[in-house]
C-alpha cells in the first residue's frame, strides 16, 4: 500500500483459466471452517480458564458496536484502494465525521447528523482526491495533510461553535458538543430471551454460539444494521457490476481502463468521494451511538485499525468484515474485563500460534514455523506464571492484535497492482 509512486503502472498479470471457478466454489465452506474452528477454540479456552465472558451476550453486542466504525474505515479505504488511491487520510475523515454528526446532530435530528457526518467526510476525500488525482502529490503526503488539516479545523471550530450561547447553556464546550438525541435500536423479542437462557447454561459449544447470536440481536442500532448492508452493497456493487469492474481496473491498470473507453479520473474520484463519505459515517457512528456527543480525539486511531483490517482482508469486504470484528472483539475485552479475561486469550493465542507453526512446518518454512513455536513457548510460559495481565498490556490488546494479524496475513496479501501509482490522462499514448 505504501509503494513508491511511480508514473506507468506495470501491466495487469494473467490470470489462470480455472481461478475464479476454484475461488468461487471453496471460498464460502472456507469461511464458515474457520468460524466453527474459531468458535470451538473459544469454547476450549472458555471451559478451561472459567472465562465465560469470552462468548457472552454483552461481549459480542459490545465487540459489534466496536467494529462497526472500524469495518466503515476499512470500507471506505477499500473503494478509495479498488481504484488505485491510497487513503492514509482515513482517520481525518472520520475526524471531520464525527464534528459534522455532534454539531447538526444537536441543532436538528440525529438523522440530520448523520448526513452531515457523511458530507463532512466526502469533503475531506475530495481534497484528498484533488490533491492525489488532479495535482499528483504523493497519497501518502496527501493522507497525513488530510488527517491534520482535519484536526486542527474541528478544533478550531468546537472553540467557535460549542463554547457559546445556546451551546454552551446545553452543556456545550471546546472539546465536546451538546448531546444529541439517541437513535432507535432493535431486539428481536423472544429469540434475545430464548439464546439468553442458553448462554447462562455454560455448555460447550451451544451456550458459546446463543451468546454470540444473542449479541447479535439484542440491542442492535440501526446504524449497526446499515453498516451490514453498506458490505453487502459494496460487494455487489464492486464485484456484480459494469461500473464496479471498472473501478476496479482504475486500480489495476488505469492505462489499459482508459483504451477501453473508461474515463479514469471520474471514477477515482468517485470512489474518493465514497470513501471519504464511508469514512464520515464510521466517524458520525461514534457521535451518534456510543456517546451522542462530538468529543475532542473521539476517533482514537481507529481510521489506522480500519486501514489494517482492509489489508487483513486482502481488499475484499468478507475478509475486511472479519478483520473488524477480530479488531473490535480484542478492543472489548480490554475494556469490559479487564486483564483476567485478557489473560485467558493468551491461551488461545498460544493455540494459535502451534497451529500456524505445525502449517509451516507442513509447508516447508521452517524458520517461520520455528519462530512460531518458539512465541508459542513464551506466551504459553506467561500464562503459566501468572494469573493476570498488567494493565499497560491490556490497554495495548488491540494495536497487539493488529501487529499480530498482520504479521500472520502478510504473505497472502495482494494489494491492487496501480494502488498509490500518479496517473495521468493519454500517457500511454
Amino acid at each position: 500500500m505504501t509503494a513508491t509512486m511511480t508514473t506507468t503502472p506495470p501491466p495487469a498479470a494473467p490470470r489462470a483459466a480455472n481461478a475464479k471457478s476454484g475461488r468461487s466454489g471453496s471460498s464460502l465452506p472456507k469461511i464458515l471452517l474457520i468460524i466453527a474452528g474459531a468458535l470451538i477454540l473459544l469454547s476450549l479456552v472458555r471451559i478451561i480458564t472459567g472465562a465465560d465472558q469470552l462468548t457472552s451476550e454483552g461481549q459480542i453486542s459490545a465487540s459489534l458496536g466496536l467494529a462497526v466504525p472500524i469495518g466503515l474505515a476499512g470500507l471506505a479505504g477499500l473503494w478509495s484502494e479498488r481504484a488505485g488511491v491510497v487513503n492514509i487520510g482515513l482517520e481525518g475523515m472520520m475526524i471531520l465525521g464525527t464534528f459534522g454528526a455532534g454539531w447538526i446532530g444537536w441543532q436538528s435530528s440525529p438523522w440530520f447528523g448523520i448526513l452531515a457526518g457523511i458530507t463532512f467526510g466526502m469533503l475531506g476525500g475530495l481534497i484528498h482526491g484533488i490533491v492525489t488525482i488532479t495535482f499528483g502529490v504523493d497519497h501518502i503526503v496527501s493522507g497525513v495533510a488530510v488527517n491534520l488539516l482535519a484536526l486542527g479545523i474541528t478544533q478550531y471550530l468546537a472553540k467557535i461553535f460549542f463554547n457559546h450561547g445556546a451551546a454552551a447553556a446545553a452543556g456545550g464546550n471546546p472539546k465536546q458538543s451538546p448531546p444529541v438525541d439517541s437513535l432507535p435500536d432493535f431486539t428481536v423479542p423472544g429469540l434475545s430471551n430464548g439464546l439468553s437462557s442458553i448462554e447462562k447454561h455454560h455448555w460447550f459449544f451451544v451456550s458459546d454460539l446463543a451468546g454470540i447470536l444473542g449479541g447479535l440481536v439484542t440491542d442492535v442500532s440501526v446504524l449497526t444494521i446499515i453498516a451490514v448492508l453498506l458490505f453487502i452493497g459494496t460487494w455487489w456493487v464492486l464485484w456484480k457490476t459494469a461500473f464496479g469492474l471498472r473501478l476496479r481496473s482504475c486500480g489495476e491498470n488505469p492505462i489499459a481502463a482508459e483504451s477501453l473507453g473508461v474515463n479514469v479520473y471520474t471514477y477515482k474520484y468517485a470512489a474518493v468521494a465514497v470513501s471519504g463519505g464511508l469514512a464520515g459515517l464510521g466517524g458520525a457512528f461514534l457521535a451518534m451511538v456510543p456517546t451522542h456527543i462530538y468529543l475532542e480525539n473521539q476517533t482514537g486511531g481507529r481510521g489506522y485499525i480500519g486501514l489494517a483490517a482492509m489489508i487483513f482482508g486482502n481488499w475484499r469486504p468478507g475478509g475486511l468484515a472479519m478483520g473488524a470484528g477480530l479488531f473490535g472483539f480484542s478492543d472489548a475485552l480490554q475494556l469490559r474485563n479487564g486483564g483476567e479475561t485478557v489473560h485467558a486469550l493468551l491461551l488461545l493465542i498460544v493455540v494459535l500460534l502451534v497451529l500456524l507453526a505445525v502449517w509451516k512446518l507442513y509447508r516447508k518454512s521452517v524458520l517461520q514455523g520455528a519462530i512460531s513455536a518458539v512465541m508459542a513457548v513464551l506466551i504459553l510460559v506467561w500464562y503459566l506464571l501468572t494469573d493476570d495481565v498488567p494493565s499497560d498490556f491490556v490497554g495495548a490488546t488491540p494495536y497487539v492484535v493488529t501487529l499480530l494479524v498482520l504479521s500472520l496475513s502478510a504473505q497472502r496479501l495482494r494489494m491492487p497492482k496501480a494502488d498509490g501509482m500518479r496517473y495521468r490522462k493519454g500517457q500511454g499514448k
